[in-house]
């Protein structure tokens, strides 16, 4: 099973560098400057006492014993909400913080959908004493006020994006045009495993802290690993994350959750693996939504950080491979999912994550008794101002 990219930055097919010459050297020194931190052990000695001291980590694993009472599963959560800041997205901003600080680059850019990233990258770059600006779309920081106030209250620099469908492509749009200019003191933490490679391997492997803790945590209380891991896939980070500490166990069912939106016939979603096709998108070839003449198509979700065109190389490749079934989840399963998660676990998951939980309830994907863990990327608070408006409850 290939868990490397090749010379060229690919998975299979997919990955690459499709971005203007400006930005090569800046990848390929990031290229090697990852390569190097990541073999020396004093930069993961260091990455991993803020890890535990600072984020809380290892964050723990839940039995979800009503969820299992209702399912007739064995359901058991990977607790990511609980990290410092509420999701899994300070792992990446963290270890790339790091990374820009022994490059000598101390100014920081970042893209960001549901807020989520966007927070964390603002949360290190406090920090650590760094510059720290954030590109997100209108739209995004419409439904997003409460991470917005978080970003400033960090003292970040929020940058509107009003282009497109001012979400989350435009504001990766806008943030790839700041680094061009801006190359040769600012380093673009990008959010999710998307990209030019190195980003979909080096954010892959500052996430599979989760995945593998989670196999260590579960063979410790079970003495066997589950069935079937389930995550939600936007970009793919915090599946990824989960995904590659099983992916050699052929016998773990992995499921990719895409937003599906308004209904995939509808073309209102955010599901390129399940609906769209390979194309190139944000420096990387990849599953795309694209028109017939090659053209991105707009997303819709009522998760922000689902809420996005494209996903990561290696998720395409996987795909390709058969080695994980991605399947879509529309808004209103992973509302009703949101509201039934919060009342039998006492647990709120992000928008995000609701997406994860939504499966279980389809009697027709799993055997009764199957054990399953489900990737909890985040809690929901930043969402329950949108929740209040669409749920009237």
């Amino acid at each position: 099973m290939l868990i490397h990219p090749d010379q060229k930055g690919r998975f299979g097919d997919y990955g690459g560098r499709y971005v203007p010459e400006t930005l090569i050297p800046a990848l390929e020194e990031l290229d090697r400057e990852f390569e190097k931190a990541w073999r020396d052990p004093a930069f993961r000695g260091e990455l991993n006492q803020y890890l535990s001291e600072y984020v809380g980590r290892p964050s723990p694993i839940t039995e979800a014993r009503r969820l299992s009472d209702e399912t007739g599963l064995h359901v058991v959560v990977k607790r990511e909400d609980l990290n410092h800041t509420g999701a899994h997205k300070i792992n990446n901003a963290l270890g790339q913080c790091l990374l820009a600080r022994r490059m000598g680059k101390h100014r920081i850019i970042a893209e960001t959908g549901a807020g989520q990233h966007g927070v964390a990258t603002a949360t290190v770059c406090a920090l650590f004493g760094m510059e720290c600006e954030v590109y997100m779309g209108e739209e995004d920081i419409v439904r997003q006020q409460l991470n917005v106030f978080r970003m400033k209250l960090l003292g970040a620099k929020v940058n509107p994006v009003g282009s497109g469908t001012r979400t989350l492509k435009d504001a990766l749009n806008e943030a790839m045009r700041d680094w061009v200019t801006n190359v040769a003191d600012t380093h673009y933490i990008i959010g999710s495993v998307a990209g030019p490679h190195p980003y979909p391997y080096m954010v892959r492997e500052f996430q599979r802290v989760i995945g593998d803790e989670a196999r260590a945590q579960y063979m410790e209380r079970y003495g066997r690993l589950p069935e079937v891991g389930i995550a939600c896939v936007g970009g793919g980070s915090n599946a990824m994350g989960l995904f590659a500490a099983f992916i050699p166990d052929e016998d773990v069912r992995l499921i990719g959750v895409e937003a599906g939106g308004l209904g995939l016939a509808t073309g209102q979603h955010a599901a390129p693996l399940t609906a769209g096709s390979p194309g190139v998108l944000h420096g990387s070839y990849s599953y795309v939504m694209q028109d017939e003449n090659g053209q991105i198509m707009g997303t819709h979700s009522v998760s922000a950080g689902l809420d996005y065109p494209g996903v990561g190389a290696e998720h395409s490749y996987l795909k390709d491979i058969g080695r994980v079934k991605y399947m879509a989840v529309n808004d209103d399963e992973a509302l009703d999912a949101l509201v039934w998660v919060a009342r039998a676990e006492g647990l709120i998951p992000a928008f995000e994550s609701a997406h994860a939980f939504a499966p279980l309830r389809n009697r027709e994907l799993f055997a009764p008794g199957t054990r399953v863990l489900v990737n909890m990327s985040g809690r929901g608070d930043k969402d329950m101002e949108t929740a209040a408006r669409l749920l009237h409850l």
